[in-house]
């Protein structure tokens, strides 16, 4: 609620992100340094979420979500991209990034190694 307080976001909006990231209010009660990695990583998504970001830095955005949460997760990047955010993030996981993005780049050694479009 404190960051929809900040970017004029209407508390619905909140409810909603913390749905689509399965946070339940206990959680979303609770001081950031109690949380999970996890539970962390699920509430900085929604501040995303809520906020409308129109660009989104992250570093394995994937890590410590469940296989739930991380396909829900691909979806929020999708339709962000669709909505003309920019998405930027790493990962080691080479079979997710595709699904995710429009765009993928692969670096081996500080190289571009491969740069291409997601497939239809």
């Amino acid at each position: 609620e404190f960051t929809a307080r900040l970017v004029g976001a209407h508390t619905r909006d909140v409810e909603d992100a913390l749905a689509r990231l399965r946070i339940d209010s206990r959680v979303a009660s609770t001081r950031t340094r109690a949380l999970s990695a996890g539970q962390r990583r699920r509430t900085a998504l929604a501040s995303l979420v809520v906020r409308r970001a129109q660009l989104w830095l992250l570093d394995e955005p994937h890590a410590g979500l469940d296989a739930a949460a991380r396909d829900e997760l691909d979806v929020i990047l999708l339709e962000a991209t669709s909505s003309g955010a920019t998405v930027l993030y790493t990962t080691h996981e080479t079979d997710r990034p595709g699904r995710a993005v429009p765009r993928t780049l692969l670096l081996a050694g500080g190289v571009v190694a491969s740069d291409s479009p997601r497939q239809s």
